[in-house]
This record gives C-alpha cells, sequence and structure tokens, in this order.
C-alpha cells in the first residue's frame, strides 16, 4: 500500500527535484528532458514524480517560479536598503543574480509556458516586474525621474537584459578582476556603469 505523504515529504521531495531539474532543463533544454530521466537523477522509481506532480511541464513550471521568487526578493532587498538617489543598487542586485545563478536566469527568460495554466508562475513572474513598477513610481512621484514609470522600467529592464545575457555569453569585455595588469581596455564594469548612467540621465528631468 502507497505511503501516505506528509507536507514535509512532499516540500522535500518537491525542492529536491526543482534542484535537480533547474540544472537539467537549463542544460539539456525543455525538450531534452524526459520524467524518466528526471527519476533516475533522483534515484527513484520512474513512477515516483508523478506522486507529486502532473507532468514535466509543472515541475518546469515550479523551477521558473521558484527562480522568478529568488530573482525579485533579491531586486526588492536592494531598493529596500539603497537610498532613492542611488540608483545602481537594483541594477547590481539584477546583475549578481543572473550572474549567480545563469541557470535559472536563463529559464526565466529563455522559455515561455501556456498564459494561465500555472498561477504560481504568473504570481512569480509578475513579482520583479510589480516591484521595478513601484520603483521607477516612487523615483517620478519625488520628482528625481521624469516620464512614464512603466516605460522607464521597461527600458532599464531591456537594457540590463541586453548587458546580461553578452556577459554570460562572455561577450563583453573581461571583469576588472580578469584585466592585464595597466590595461586601458574598457571593462565589464565599466560597460555597466554606463548603461546605468545613459539611462539615468536620459529620465531624469530636464532642466531648461
Amino acid at each position: 500500500m502507497p505511503k501516505t505523504l506528509s507536507s514535509d515529504d512532499i516540500h522535500q521531495f518537491r525542492e529536491t527535484m526543482r534542484r535537480v531539474a533547474e540544472n537539467a532543463f537549463a542544460t539539456r533544454g525543455a525538450e531534452g528532458v524526459t520524467m524518466r530521466e528526471l527519476a533516475k537523477e533522483l534515484g527513484c522509481s520512474a513512477m515516483t514524480p508523478y506522486r507529486y506532480f502532473r507532468d514535466k511541464d509543472e515541475i518546469l513550471a515550479m523551477v521558473r517560479a521558484a527562480a522568478f521568487n529568488r530573482f525579485a526578493a533579491r531586486l526588492e532587498t536592494a531598493a529596500k536598503q539603497a537610498p532613492e538617489h542611488h540608483h545602481s543598487a537594483v541594477s547590481d542586485a539584477y546583475v549578481t543574480f543572473a550572474l549567480d545563478e545563469p541557470h535559472a536566469y536563463r529559464l526565466m527568460f529563455d522559455l515561455t509556458q501556456q498564459d494561465g495554466a500555472y498561477p504560481e508562475l504568473a504570481d512569480a513572474s509578475q513579482r520583479a516586474w510589480q516591484m521595478l513598477g513601484a520603483h521607477f513610481e516612487r523615483l517620478v512621484d519625488a520628482g528625481i525621474l521624469e516620464g512614464d514609470p512603466r516605460l522607464i522600467g521597461y527600458a532599464y529592464w531591456a537594457s540590463l537584459h541586453g548587458f546580461t545575457m553578452l556577459a554570460l555569453a562572455n561577450q563583453l569585455p573581461l571583469p576588472e578582476a580578469q584585466q592585464p595588469a595597466a590595461s586601458n581596455a574598457p571593462t565589464r564594469e565599466a560597460v555597466l556603469t554606463q548603461i546605468r548612467r545613459m539611462l539615468w540621465r536620459g529620465a531624469q528631468p530636464q532642466r531648461g
């Protein structure tokens, strides 16, 4: 007779599956992963995962939702701790998360799943955007920035995402720590600083 699963049993198995599946999906792609392979990597029978998940897509949605929530939490912490005029804190948190968790970041933005099928994923994916929207609304209301805060937020996100994807693909200058001594070449940090400066100045009120 099958064992009755406690809430702790379910949580532990789902969390273990999340860690294994995140790496599998990111390295082999969603189409390159099967439930049988995931079960093998977990060391359980091929049917065990079906006690916890309907199918592979539900596992993928769980993995992506957890990644979005960790990402949003990182941005929220940076926004709360930094003064309003210190505009680099949120962008630093954004880029640091992506470089710390490249598998999770790619799964967040490289894949799409059916709208409405996974409410937890929908809520998590909106959390970071809502945080950025509120962040820029505060700056516009305070007169620090000028314009539509939603448009500013999209421009900010698009610019940081482009930088991040190039960094993950090793298509940007080397980080400062990897530059040769006495090098005058641009660094990856300098590129990010320039992006932030251009975004910030472009959204500041026009003095005239």
